[in-house]
């Protein structure tokens, strides 16, 4: 019986050490490797490792569990300067789980992919208070799910800054996307083909704030009620904005409870240049908390097929058309208190012949308009 219990204690005690997160500490300033620490980590247990200094190392987190990497201030992953693996990103993180990437930098050149690369089905993956500067930023792919939490990006080479691909599900709270002042074409969010759901971001300068293709979606959802700030802001100082908001090919933009600001956005020359552009075969639903304001192309344009569904929505003082609908399209506006805001545009409401604006009773201030299809109510007269 003694021996029994005995034997007992010793499994017990060997599965608490098991258990019992590993911590270690990576100095990479004094020439050590955060991958050869990695490489001596159980993937399967939990595991918290310290970073510090500048670890200029291709990082792979492939098959991981419960990991943390915690960067202490100035610490650092850099892009060696030759790749002979053909390494796509800085920080590889590939068919992980519970993994936390909090207080690092991930600088990247314009000669890789991006800075940060999360696939291979990954899941309840958070990068906190993380900076990357270079090529593309964080790129989400193959159905993973990822969190991204006072995430700073800024691009100077590829095209998207937060990108979500393969079904892929990003929630994005209090971001800030940047660019320099090239004559590079950027997007500060790509979600084609994957979801996105965000709130608190700042989107600046980029020649589309948000692009959302390939059955996409971008859904603005107050869901992190721990942090106050949660309007999305889509902004265009240096003018090089031509499109806040582009959905297309059969994509959704979902506006709920966080309010979309787009000020000063598309081009003088207008056609679809727009604050928001709904196209082939896309939808719009907004309700109060789109706010479009000053536009230098198009307020909103719905062209190709697509819809646009407005409640309490303002579109205000741009240089072209407030709310535009062409190429066998619809927008319909439903009553709200108070009404959609219409108004100071150069053309308010305009339609095609094939096209048709709802709900006109639910719109206010709309003074010029070219719309011979604009019903006052929700539909035509019904039997």
């Amino acid at each position: 019986m003694h021996r029994m219990c005995a034997l007992l204690t010793v499994l017990f005690a060997a599965s608490w050490v098991a258990a019992s997160p590993a911590s270690l500490t990576v100095d990479c300033g004094a020439g050590q490797s955060l991958n050869a620490t990695l490489a001596k980590i159980n993937k399967s247990a939990p595991a918290t490792v310290t970073v510090k200094g500048t670890c200029t190392e291709f990082v792979q987190v492939d098959g991981f569990s419960d990991l943390t990497l915690n960067g202490v201030p100035g610490a650092a992953l850099q892009q060696p300067a030759s790749n002979p693996q053909s390494n796509s990103y800085v920080l590889s993180i590939h068919g992980s789980h519970s993994i936390v990437v909090s207080g690092l930098a991930v600088n990247s050149l314009s000669t890789i992919y991006s800075g940060i690369g999360i696939g291979g089905g990954s899941n309840d993956v958070r990068l906190e208070n993380v900076t990357t500067d270079g090529s593309w930023g964080v790129v989400v792919y193959e159905a993973s799910q990822v969190w991204l939490v006072n995430v700073t990006v800024n691009i100077t080479s590829g095209f998207g800054a937060i990108s979500a691909f393969d079904k892929s599900d990003v929630h994005i709270v209090n971001g800030l996307i940047e660019r320099p002042a090239d004559s590079n074409f950027y997007a500060g969010i790509f979600a084609s083909s994957g979801h996105v759901t965000m709130q608190g971001t700042v989107i600046r300068d980029m020649q589309q704030g948000i692009s959302i293709g390939a059955s996409g979606s971008v859904d603005l959802v107050y869901f992190d009620s721990s942090v106050a700030a949660h309007d999305v802001i889509i902004n265009n100082p240096a003018g090089t904005n031509i499109d806040g908001v582009v959905v297309s090919d059969g994509s959704s933009l979902n506006v709920s409870s966080v309010k979309l600001r787009i000020a000063h956005a598309g081009q003088s020359y207008g056609s679809d240049s727009a604050a928001v552009f709904v196209t082939d075969g896309s939808t719009m639903n907004v309700g109060p908390n789109l706010i479009v304001s000053g536009s230098q192309g198009q307020g909103v344009i719905v062209a190709n097929n697509s819809h646009a569904a407005l409640a309490g929505s303002s579109i205000t003082g741009g240089a072209h058309g407030g709310l535009v609908v062409v190429n066998l399209s619809t927008a319909g506006v439903t009553a709200s208190s108070p009404l959609t805001v219409i108004s100071g545009n150069a053309v308010d409401l305009f339609c095609d012949s094939k096209s048709q604006i709802a709900g006109g009773a639910n719109i206010a201030n709309a003074t010029s308009v070219q719309c011979t299809n604009l019903l006052s109510g929700d539909y035509e007269a019904l039997p």
